[in-house]
Formats: C-alpha cells, sequence, structure tokens
C-alpha cells in the first residue's frame, strides 16, 4: 500500500483528451476562450512545475515520514491504517488542509508569491489549470499538509492530494454552465472556481475551495457565479506579457524590490501582510477594493430607493 500510484500522472491522457474537446466545443460556440500564446505559456508553467516537484519529492517525502514518525512515537497520537474507512477520512481532512492552505495563499504575500502563477491567465480554460507555480517548495506551501502525515499514511495523503488535484482540472473551463442544485451545493464547480478566478471586485478573494464548497459556504468566503455580470480574469494588475520566466518569478521580484526599498519596520510587511499592502497605504488589497465596491453598491441602492413618505 506504500507504493500507491500518482493519480496526475494516471489522468494525463484524460487532461488532453478533454483539453481538445473543450477546444472543439468553444469554437463551435465562437468563444475566445482559448489564446495560443497564453495556453503556451499555460503548458509550459505546467510543465516546469512538473520538473520543480520531481526535483523537490525527495525532500517531501522525507519530511512526511518524519512527521509520521514523530506522531507515532513521540506524540503517541492514533494512528490510521489502511482500513476502506480511513480513505474518505483522510480524503476530507486533506481538501480542508487545501482550503487552508488556499486561503493562505491569497492572503499571504510570500505565499502568494507561489501561487500567483496560477491566476496570471486573462483567459479561462483547462489549459489555465496546468498553470502551476515553479516555487511551491520554497514557499513552504507543504506545510499546510503536516499535520495530516501524524496520523494517516503517508502514501494515502499523498494520493488524497493528487486525487484532489484530478478533480480540479474539470472546473476550469467555460464550457460548463451549471451542475444540477444539489451538486452545486457540496462540491466545487466550473461555475464556484470562475468566481474565484475573477478580478471584479465583487469576486475577489472568493471560493477557495478544492473539491466541497462547504468550506467557502461554512467559513464565510462562498459568493454565487451571477448572470448579470460577466466574470473578468487575471490579476488586479495584469502581467502584460506572455514571458515565461515573468510569470513565473514576477511576485518575488516584487516581494525583493519592496523589501529593498522599505523603512526597516516595513520590511516583513511586504512577506507577511497581503498582497497589495504597502506601508504608505499607495497600493490597494482585495479588502480595500471590496469595501469601495460595496460602499459604491450601497450608495447606489439608497440613491435610487423612492423617499420616504
Amino acid at each position: 500500500m506504500n507504493d500507491l500510484p500518482d493519480p496526475v500522472t494516471l489522468a494525463i491522457p484524460g487532461f488532453i483528451l478533454l483539453m481538445i474537446a473543450e477546444i472543439v466545443i468553444m469554437r463551435r460556440r465562437g468563444s475566445d476562450a482559448y489564446e495560443t500564446r497564453d495556453t503556451a505559456t499555460s503548458l509550459m508553467l505546467g510543465f516546469g512545475s512538473t520538473l520543480a516537484g520531481l526535483l523537490s519529492a525527495g525532500l517531501i517525502y522525507a519530511m512526511a515520514d518524519a512527521a509520521h514518525a514523530f506522531g507515532a512515537d513521540t506524540l503517541r497520537l492514533p494512528q490510521f491504517g489502511f482500513a476502506w474507512w480511513v480513505w474518505p477520512l483522510c480524503f476530507v481532512a486533506d481538501d480542508f488542509a487545501y482550503y487552508l492552505f488556499h486561503r493562505s495563499a491569497h492572503r499571504v504575500r510570500w505565499f502568494w508569491a507561489a501561487h500567483v502563477v496560477h491566476h496570471s491567465s486573462q483567459h479561462y480554460n483547462l489549459s489555465t489549470a496546468l498553470r502551476q507555480t515553479w516555487t511551491g517548495f520554497f514557499a513552504l506551501a507543504f506545510l499546510f499538509r503536516l499535520p495530516l502525515f501524524l496520523v494517516f499514511p503517508p502514501a494515502m495523503v499523498f494520493f488524497c492530494a493528487g486525487l484532489n488535484l484530478v478533480y480540479q482540472f474539470w472546473i476550469h473551463t467555460e464550457a460548463v454552465r451549471r451542475m444540477p442544485r444539489w451538486f452545486e451545493a457540496v462540491m466545487n464547480t466550473p461555475s464556484h472556481h470562475r468566481v474565484h478566478h475573477g478580478t471584479n471586485a465583487r469576486y475577489l478573494d472568493r471560493n477557495y475551495a478544492g473539491v466541497f464548497i462547504v468550506w467557502d459556504r461554512l467559513l464565510g468566503t462562498f459568493e454565487a457565479e451571477r448572470d448579470d455580470e460577466r466574470i473578468h480574469y487575471g490579476l488586479v494588475h495584469n502581467l502584460g506579457s506572455f514571458n515565461l520566466l515573468w510569470a513565473a518569478f514576477h511576485e518575488w521580484a516584487g516581494i525583493m524590490r519592496d523589501i529593498w526599498h522599505a523603512p526597516w519596520r516595513h520590511k516583513l510587511g511586504y512577506l507577511w501582510r497581503e498582497p497589495g499592502w504597502s506601508h504608505d497605504g499607495s497600493r490597494e488589497t482585495s479588502a480595500v477594493i471590496r469595501a469601495r465596491w460595496e460602499d459604491a453598491r450601497t450608495k447606489k441602492a439608497v440613491d435610487q430607493a423612492p423617499e420616504s413618505r
């Protein structure tokens, strides 16, 4: 059981077939969902991410085994084996760990510097799902799953994490409008994840779910897609370039530039505060953008309301 296959590797032929099908469908609809340079950048970022993952895999596996031994031998925590009922428990726990990571990746600039790569496309299609970071290990993203290794077999956690990633592939599409209501209520869907990739003020920093949208519903980060507001994809300040290295490292370069120029007492803020934060208030975080939009919406509603008599 410790030699479980990698679900992502097994799913690659399915990824390719689904992308081809989506291209055909969207072209028949007259959609501009795909742009050649953008798609090429996404595919190359995905290839580079795979190489980066292979380079760091040994260290991650070693840390997972060390955490598992620490949980069993030092902390004396109960250990879950490979019983059938442990698999769904591990999958749900892993998905919650992903939610925590994903939310932190939007609220802490250090983590955002790695995750921003995934949001850098102004198009939304299945190739966008492959637009992944090269610096996830450097950003310490694996820390969010370390607690799982204390009680679950590392091979099981890695397998469930792979299933989680495979699930998230299909939700990166505009070809699917809505799923059945019961499915939309519980699971992450293309509709929910389109919101997550939106730069509209209404949609900023919402729907962090990997598989189960219930985390967002329970923790106050859910936003439904609206038919009367078209979603704009990408970043608040888009790259304006298809340069592969710039897409992979631009936020790290921005962090270094900000730390270099910032006063000493504010330097760490550019690592641990939210993206868009600045010590002099010259920039805007997503919370500021959203608050301004909500104020404008409230004012508009008041202005349009009939006068009370």
